[in-house]
């Protein structure tokens, strides 16, 4: 791969998914991209690059979606859940009491398991959603992983990572040597395919906004951008997750920290953006447009 076709590369997924690929990682591109071109019956990475100049969209979707990280597990980090059970649902609960509907969206869903463990946390809180109408919304760049989690079909390598063995027994069914989750859980989530580079406002305000482990791989100035929209989506009293290595801090005021629960944010309401310390003048530009 040459120094011109890394740069196309970079570019590109920049362009297209948000990806921030440092000047170092040539190896990852070629670790991915030589099978998505053998696959292809093409020579390497430089015949792929050729290719994509000439407009292959098919070929330029197929990269984007190697390139695009989708490790996820049932539970992960497990923190998160314990928020969400402890905290964040029972307030909610009394909050929403007299419109009895709650409405979930998990910004970067992958291959299901942050929406499903999702559903099981509101499954077990019985006590205090029964009869309430619930609607988690699961989005991703990649259209491949939305139809895994569509089907709701795991390995057992997949439940085994996180999954307590209890919800295991209680919510999914083997087949084979596949475990299937049930039809109730699986229903309670509908997933849409989504680049959170575009316009997502069309999707409704929420209640909670999962948005884990996905920000991390943006620039400071696509992130500024999406935490402002992010905070037109929920509702004042609504709630933001996001993932261990991610903050607001550094990068926009349009949300404050959730009292005593680490990783959470709520919409700072009538916040006008300040500059902070490391936030560019385009950044703050950006932050400044997506309040208006």
């Amino acid at each position: 791969m040459t120094p011109l076709d890394y740069e196309y590369l970079r570019k590109l997924l920049k362009d297209r998914s948000g990806l921030d690929l440092s000047a170092d990682k040539q190896y990852l591109v070629e670790s991915r991209l030589v099978p998505l071109a053998r696959k292809a019956g093409l020579a390497g990475i430089p015949e792929l690059v050729q290719k994509m100049k000439g407009g292959a969209e098919p070929l330029i979707s197929d990269v984007v979606e190697a390139m695009t990280t989708n490790e996820t597990f049932f539970f992960r980090d497990k923190i998160p859940f314990d928020h969400l059970k402890e905290a964040v649902l029972p307030k909610l609960a009394q909050a929403r009491a007299a419109r009895r509907s709650l409405r979930i969206w998990c910004a970067a869903a992958s291959t299901g398991q942050e929406p499903y463990s999702i559903a099981m946390c509101i499954k077990e809180a019985t006590a205090l959603f029964s009869g309430w109408r619930i609607e988690i919304v699961g989005t991703d760049l990649s259209n491949e992983v939305l139809q895994k989690s569509r089907s709701g079909l795991y390995s057992q390598f997949e439940v085994q990572r996180g999954l307590p063995i209890q919800m295991l027994v209680k919510y999914f069914t083997q087949t084979g040597e596949l475990w299937q989750l049930n039809a109730d859980i699986r229903g309670m989530v509908q997933y849409r395919q989504l680049n959170l580079l575009n316009d997502f406002s069309q999707l409704g305000t929420f209640d909670i906004i999962f948005c884990r482990n996905v920000l991390i791989y943006f620039d400071q100035d696509t992130k500024a951008n999406i935490f402002g929209r992010l905070s037109k989506m929920l509702e004042p009293d609504g709630v933001l997750a996001l993932g261990a290595a991610e903050s607001v801090v550094g990068i926009t005021n349009t949300f404050r920290p959730y009292p005593d629960r680490r990783g959470l944010y709520q919409p700072n309401t009538g916040a006008a953006p300040v500059a902070r310390a490391g936030l560019s003048p385009v950044a703050m530009r950006a932050v400044a447009s997506a309040a208006r």
